[in-house]
């Protein structure tokens, strides 16, 4: 059974961002006693800046852009690396990226004009507004508001893949990240004004605040200036280019609209101070010293609250965090889906203090022992093929962590095989796994399933039928398990 990547949700950083620990390991850590003044800080965002080239190769990382915000005003932009891998291009201030999930605090910033203008209550539910008929059935969603949606508190899933959309809690009641959620109250807003919500963001939101290189649609006029994603392994995706928006993830803008954007929150421009400040106060717990505003990630306690984001779509990775008492943001944008790997080293670097949120986050860094087990054995598996994989994975057994290997790194390994036909190397890396870790029914699911496509039926249903002993709740296993066994039937 392939087992969908689970989408973490959320970064932090900072009280004393560019103010902590020098780049420089041989340095010692600074502090400043006072919040530092904008000389004594520029050092060290061009400092930041001197480690990324090195980052980006050792994060196998394509192209990144990175803007600072001082004193409420953005101060820098630096592009670096490649637009895309396949072209001498290069990233640059100008450079357009896919925000991914850096949308959601550009459409709530929309959503409270909205709200100051009348147009619709925060509290009111939206269903009192607009019947949606996804959730029709569903008592428990007739109650959810657009606070609710803001602060990740409906109860919806993330995304309800091949699912019918329904809550998962009493709304309300506890944190659930959801860009349902968002696209609901997309729907609602766009009833309640006649327009468009690309439109609606880029009149209200992007176009004031001079966001000249931003829309949450796809614009011709990027063309000559925009950033392919890429793959782990640094093969470009198909560049995405949506005709419609989507109130979660379809925002394209360059690292510099993007800290204009996030200089306005801490400048309360086009909002209400006290809109912004209720913006920026948590809604709702997560974990620890993280919780949730409205539109926004919080980070820390009382009124040391910086606010941030972070972005995960196909070959993008993006982040920001910002401290609106010290008037202080980063913003970073990158072009790969290994960009959260480095992500770590940089805000460590820019602030020298703990990180919980980015911690929450569980991105793997490029220099974890996972990550190195896992790259390792990607080379040797292109390089050497499935024998030579094997062998190495036992070698590196012996000189890493116990926590650098789990089931999932060969089931990922034996997928990406099974992707390419490779119906026999897979099932080697498969079988391997079930040996790995005989008790998890997972591995048995994937083996049978490689089985199965390989023809083999009655080694698929035996391995699909161990899974469901490991795990009767397996209902993939009982669902492939009733397919072969009348494929057998007919068979014989």
């Amino acid at each position: 059974m392939r087992r969908s990547a689970t989408l973490p949700v959320a970064a932090a950083w900072m009280l004393t961002l560019l103010a902590g620990a020098s780049l420089r390991a041989q340095e010692p850590e600074r502090r400043y006693e006072e919040p530092p003044t904008r000389a004594q800080l520029e050092p060290h965002m061009w400092m930041v800046e001197e480690m990324v080239p090195a980052l980006l190769d050792s994060g196998e990382v394509t192209g990144l852009s990175m803007a600072f915000v001082v004193e409420a005003k953005v101060a820098r932009t630096r592009g670096f690396g490649r637009r895309n891998a396949g072209s001498r291009e290069r990233v640059d201030e100008n450079t357009v990226f896919e925000a991914a999930s850096l949308t959601k605090p550009v459409v709530a910033y929309a959503i409270l004009r909205l709200v100051e203008e009348g147009v619709l209550e925060l509290d009111r539910p939206l269903s009192e507004y607009m019947a949606y008929a996804d959730i029709a059935d569903d008592p428990r969603a007739q109650g959810i508001t657009a606070r609710m949606v803001l602060s990740h508190t409906t109860g919806f899933p993330n995304w309800r893949r091949d699912e019918p959309l329904a809550t998962r809690f009493e709304p309300g009641t506890q944190f659930g990240y959801s860009g349902e959620g968002f696209v609901y109250l997309a729907k609602v807003v766009e009833l309640l004004t006649d327009e468009p919500l690309h439109e609606l963001v880029q009149r209200l939101v992007i176009e004031p605040l001079g966001m000249t290189r931003s829309s949450l649609v796809w614009e011709s006029r990027f063309k000559s200036n925009y950033a392919t994603g890429h793959r782990d392994n640094g093969e470009p995706y198909e560049k995405q280019r949506p005709e419609s928006a989507n109130a979660a993830a379809s925002l394209h803008t360059t690292a510099t609209d993007f800290a204009r954007f996030v200089a306005a929150v801490m400048r309360s421009e086009l909002l209400e101070k006290g809109t912004v400040n209720e913006m920026l106060t948590p809604q709702i717990e997560v974990e620890g010293a993280v919780s949730w505003g409205l539109g926004w990630g919080l980070e820390g306690r009382g009124d040391g609250l910086a606010f941030w984001h972070w972005g995960h779509n196909d070959g993008f990775r993006a982040f920001v965090i910002a401290d609106p008492r010290m008037q202080l943001g980063m913003v970073v944008f990158t072009n790969s889906d290994n960009g959260m790997s480095i992500m770590g080293t940089l805000l460590a670097a820019a602030a020298g203090a703990d990180q919980p949120a980015f911690e929450w986050l569980d991105y793997e860094s490029f220099n974890s022992p996972r990550r190195v087990v896992r790259r390792r054995l990607e080379e040797k598996l292109r390089d050497a093929g499935v024998q030579a994989m094997i062998s190495e994975y036992h070698a590196l057994k012996r000189h890493y962590p116990e926590d650098a290997f789990n089931e999932g790194l060969l089931n990922a390994l034996g997928y990406r095989l099974l992707g390419r036909e490779r119906f026999a190397d897979a099932i080697e890396v498969f079988k391997l796994n079930v040996d790995e870790y005989p008790e998890a029914f997972n591995p048995y699911d994937s083996l049978g399933e490689a089985y199965m496509k390989q023809g083999e039926i009655d080694l698929a249903i035996e391995n699909y039928q161990r899974s469901v002993e490991l795990n009767p709740d397996n209902s993939n296993g009982h669902a492939m398990l009733e397919k072969l066994r009348a494929e057998r039937a007919e068979r014989d």
